[in-house]
């Protein structure tokens, strides 16, 4: 349980930052989680630049909405229902009919943005960026090889537990466990990248 309560915390504290006009700490959430929600959005949307596109449009409305976000939920949990809005919303403005039953969402409570966020980038938030995409490839390949491959399955080719399962001839169970771990390592890279930055960013607030 310890893991996850250090994903609730580290979200929650880069949301406070949010809230508080730092939209760089927002910049690390999409870099964080856009590879989940783009696998997720192509549950319903096969098209590759149509899943880009309405990933996009979810964290704009995410960003937009931030500031109502009080923390009764997890913020994936939270950012897993835009995102199934959205993709539905989008498949219905094209007359296409959206899907009854929603994408599995049991794993929200364990574990490029738009031109909005973009216009107030940064040489250093640009840095942060790059350094955060290679400590989670740093974390990634440091990993086991049968958690690597869970969590590659999951979160890159947006696979169901049922199917990693059959493709890792092992029980839903151990693909649960699998991932959880793989998450958890992650976390584990990223949290004193991100504690080096707030600090920073207290040296330096005027």
């Amino acid at each position: 349980m310890a893991g996850i309560e250090s994903t609730q915390e580290l979200d929650l504290e880069l949301v406070k930052r949010v809230q508080r006009g730092d939209s760089a700490a927002f910049d690390l959430l999409v870099r964080k989680y856009q590879h989940r929600i783009v696998a997720l959005i192509g549950r319903y949307i096969h098209d590759w630049s149509e899943c880009q596109d309405v990933a996009q449009e979810t964290f704009l409305r995410a960003y937009r909405a931030l500031g109502n976000f009080r923390g009764d939920a997890q913020f994936y949990t939270w950012l897993h229902r835009i995102a199934v809005n959205t993709a539905k919303n989008h498949l219905v403005a094209n007359n296409r009919r959206p899907p009854t039953d929603d994408v599995d969402a049991a794993d929200a409570e364990q574990y490029d943005a738009g031109t909005r966020l973009r216009d107030t980038d940064t040489p250093e938030r640009e840095l942060m960026r790059q350094e955060l995409e290679r400590s989670v490839m740093k974390a990634v390949d440091a990993l086991p090889e049968e958690l690597r491959t869970a969590i590659t399955l999951r979160e890159v080719e947006g696979l169901s537990y049922e199917e990693i399962a059959q493709k890792m001839d092992c029980p839903i169970g151990t693909v649960r466990s699998r991932i959880f771990r793989a998450r958890e390592a992650i976390d584990a890279e990223l949290r004193p990248l991100l504690d080096t930055d707030s600090a920073t960013r207290e040296r330096t607030r005027p």
